[in-house]
């Protein structure tokens, strides 16, 4: 039998690791002498780079998780019936009992419920006053979620979402970059439309203003590399690159 290879949180082993990093790395190379903005870029063989930010995750990647149990308190909602004007583009938040409350149905208990369920109750309440109403709910921000921060930091751990956090509180939340940690190499997993992805981001960079400060979602991993992790992207890629615009990389298809 061949020898077991230590893997990460996320099923690679550490010389996996290594080479997508090397990989997002190269990639960079390649903004040199391009403007910055949203864009597909060359990479190893293989493997898909991308100029710009994370996106952020679908409602389904949300759900998917193990440990999503559906909507929960304080988390917002935006509700729509096609067609109705009035009852369209309506912000709701779950109330610390796992209710919302909506014209012409009342309150509604949501906790636990996935948004396609929502959808359907509410369909079921406005039958005696819309025709066929068609609804849809999408979950905006969420107060009860987790995401995870891990590497160089003082306090590692998992974390709720409150509001919307950004990567600088996420970062904060777990007290702060370790003594020999590297602002420079921060690195955002998340599944987006069912993909793996990965984010290098500079939080030097951001506190500059050179890009914005991303926004954390619920089942992100935040992983802080040290000194020798930012050194090997040294090796591959100029400072000024990885200043200009964060770097994507697809891990799954």
């Amino acid at each position: 039998m061949g020898k077991h290879r230590k893997r990460d949180a996320f099923g690679m082993t550490s010389k996996g690791v290594n080479f997508a990093l090397a990989a997002l790395a190269l990639g960079g190379t390649v903004l040199s002498g391009c403007a910055s903005g949203p864009g597909r870029l060359g990479g190893a063989e293989g493997l898909e780079v991308i100029e710009g930010a994370l996106p952020p995750p679908t409602p389904e990647d949300i759900y998917a998780a193990a440990e999503f149990g559906g909507v929960g308190p304080f988390d917002k909602l935006k509700i729509d019936v096609f067609g109705i004007a009035e009852l369209s583009d309506r912000l709701v938040r779950v109330d610390a009992n796992g209710t919302i409350g909506f014209p012409l149905v009342g309150t509604v208990e949501v906790s636990g419920m996935t948004t396609s369920e929502i959808s359907r109750l509410i369909e079921t309440r406005l039958k005696g006053y819309v025709r066929e109403p068609q609804v849809t709910t999408n979950l905006e921000s969420s107060e009860t979620r987790t995401f995870t921060v891990y590497g160089e930091v003082k306090q590692p751990g998992v974390f709720p979402v409150i509001g919307e956090a950004s990567l600088m509180q996420a970062v904060a939340t777990a007290r702060g970059i370790a003594e020999y940690g590297n602002a420079s190499d921060v690195i955002v997993f998340r599944t987006v439309a069912g993909k793996r992805m990965a984010t290098l981001y500079n939080l030097d960079a951001i506190s500059r203003g050179a890009y914005a400060d991303p926004r954390i979602y619920p089942n992100d991993t935040v992983v802080v590399g040290d000194d020798k992790a930012r050194r090997l992207f040294d090796d591959v890629v100029g400072v000024a690159t990885i200043l200009a615009t964060p770097l994507t990389i697809v891990l799954t298809r």
